[in-house]
């Protein structure tokens, strides 16, 4: 590997990292006060890797939830991944030997990096898309892994700590929003989600949310690619 790719790709994460280290310690905390040990940190983030989901399954595992419970629960919480995937079809094409990685590792955040990447001349993009994607996970495993131990070490009261991962997608969207031109698909985004949040209900609106936001998208294509101002 390019050092200096290798140094350009850590320099583009360092806002993941301040964020899954985080929300990665928020995990281990929950996870250790449920009652799981540091080594269920680490297999589940180094093979689920979903962080919502790994949210989702502390309580599904404790609470003793049917695999078909898990199996839709997943569907649901993670079936945002399927639009990512349809919209990284193009990216990914040419991307072995990485590509099987690099589709298990999309996640919310690294899809905002590799999604409009800019990389410098003469740097292989396909190894950029590896490094951050395997930074991102690196990040998010080590944060776990420390969370779990302040939980064995400290005795705190954990209310609250689940909504972290809430709040990273907030900041995500602010920074996006900043640095946009065109706020027509955020805006978009925005009005559906509240419309389907009233009509659906919070436990059943996010299928129906991403499904007519991307019928929404692909009508008003032309508009949104033509770059106007919002």
């Amino acid at each position: 590997m390019n050092k200096d790719l290798i140094k350009y790709a850590f320099m583009q994460t360092l806002p993941i990292m301040a964020g899954y280290l985080v929300l990665g310690m928020g995990f281990g905390i929950l996870l250790y006060d449920h009652g799981y040990s540091v080594l269920w940190a680490i297999l589940m983030s180094i093979t689920i890797y979903a962080g919502s989901m790994q949210y989702v399954a502390i309580d599904l595992i404790s609470s003793g939830a049917s695999i078909l419970t898990t199996l839709l629960m997943t569907l649901m919480v993670n079936a945002r991944h399927l639009f990512y995937g349809i919209s990284m079809v193009d990216k990914y094409k040419d991307t072995k030997p990485y590509k099987p990685y690099l589709i298990y590792a999309l996640t919310d955040e690294t899809y905002s990096l590799v999604c409009d990447a800019h990389i410098p001349e003469g740097m292989d993009i396909n190894k950029y898309y590896f490094l951050v994607s395997l930074f991102d996970q690196c990040y998010w495993v080590i944060g776990s892994v420390l969370g779990s131990l302040i939980g064995s070490a400290f005795s705190f009261d954990t209310t609250g700590v689940d909504f972290s991962m809430t709040a990273l997608f907030v900041v995500i969207f602010v920074e996006q929003w900043e640095s946009a031109d065109n706020h027509i698909p955020a805006s978009i985004g925005i009005l559906v989600s509240v419309i389907c949040l009233i009509v659906f209900g919070a436990d059943s609106f996010l299928i129906p949310t991403m499904i007519i936001i991307t019928i929404v998208l692909f009508l008003l294509k032309n508009r949104i690619l033509g770059g106007k101002k919002v």
